[in-house]
């Protein structure tokens, strides 16, 4: 597989990484086995970089990749911490930063966290030095190697790619979420700050697998988050209007190579963006891991399906979330 540089960490990481929310929770139930399968499938087709959080599945994600990590411990796991408590300022200390770490820390089976990324955290909390002095405290101490910050908006990406010492920022990059193309990507290659690309295939609208009929469980954030109900509204299908996300889907149906699936072209396009130094998709079982890492090998999409995609996003998509992130 391709290796990129991930941004000021400078760790050589294949470009189809493994996102791992879906194997903690809120992703309907994945069992045990199936999520290892995924993870040794991964590894297998050249995955070399895996994201998870304290949060997904209450250290179950974390649990699960550290002992995937016993096996390669070649691997770069990512791990984020911050959203265990509420999303005030003063809960952003020292004391709950080094308890969080120390949980991943312990979760994973490791010493030294590879990367670790704020998750999600208010622009006010990017605004405080303190905090960042805290973090760069931490990798002093051999808690964590680098540090990054997870984003849902532009803005927020932009403040931290500002702060000297931040490593990498994730943020949500997909044919229906745009935005960060515009400043974010041409920010970041010039301060040398890693994009990690998340959600996608917009929480599966873009593998083409889904119509109106298509129902989720109560347990999966399809069903419970679509207003943003228990968190940034954004994470689950980008935002974006499931009957327009599965219109904008078919538009984009016929620009698929063949032989190639929708998901693949999706990731496809992702790595096309200049900047993007991983993108994370996440998957349920092993096929479905395999047919992520395969979308590298796909060519470079030529203009006319980038300039086909702009259109679509254009005149579907842009105007529900070009404005919100």
């Amino acid at each position: 597989m391709e290796t990129r540089e991930l941004g000021r960490t400078r760790t050589p990481v294949g470009a189809v990484g493994f996102g791992a929310w879906q194997i903690g929770s809120a992703w309907g139930e994945v069992s045990e086995s199936d999520a290892m399968a995924a993870l040794h499938a991964a590894v297998e087709d050249g995955v070399t970089f895996v994201d998870t959080a304290d949060v997904y599945g209450d250290g179950r994600s974390e649990q699960l990749v550290g002992r995937l990590l016993k096996e390669y411990p070649h691997l770069t796991v990512a791990t984020k911490m911050g959203r265990r408590l509420p999303q005030e300022t003063g809960n952003y200390n020292p004391g709950n930063l080094r308890v969080w770490n120390d949980d991943s820390r312990r979760n994973l089976g490791v010493d030294t966290l590879d990367l670790v990324q704020l998750h999600c955290p208010p622009p006010a909390v990017i605004a405080t030095d303190a905090v960042f002095d805290d973090l760069d405290g931490m990798v002093e101490e051999g808690r964590m190697k680098a540090y990054g910050v997870s984003v849902e908006t532009c803005d927020e990406a932009l403040a931290a790619i500002a702060r000297p010492n931040v490593a990498t920022v994730q943020i949500i990059l997909n044919a229906f979420r745009h935005k960060p193309l515009e400043r974010v990507l041409p920010a970041a290659r010039e301060a040398g700050v890693g994009i990690i690309a998340r959600v996608p295939l917009a929480s599966g609208l873009l593998s083409g697998r889904y119509t109106r009929d298509t129902t989720f469980g109560d347990d999966d954030h399809r069903t419970f988050n679509r207003q943003g109900e228990a968190f940034d509204k954004g994470e689950t299908f980008s935002g974006v209007d499931f009957a327009t996300g599965l219109e904008a889907v078919e538009r984009l149906r016929p620009l698929v190579p063949e032989g190639a699936t929708m998901a693949q072209f999706a990731l496809r396009w992702i790595l096309d963006q200049e900047g993007v130094s991983v993108v994370i998709p996440g998957a349920r079982n092993a096929a479905q891991a395999h047919a992520n890492a395969a979308a590298e090998q796909l060519p470079p999409l030529d203009e006319t399906a980038l300039a086909r995609v702009r259109e679509v996003y254009d005149e579907l998509i842009r105007p529900q979330v070009h404005h919100l992130w």
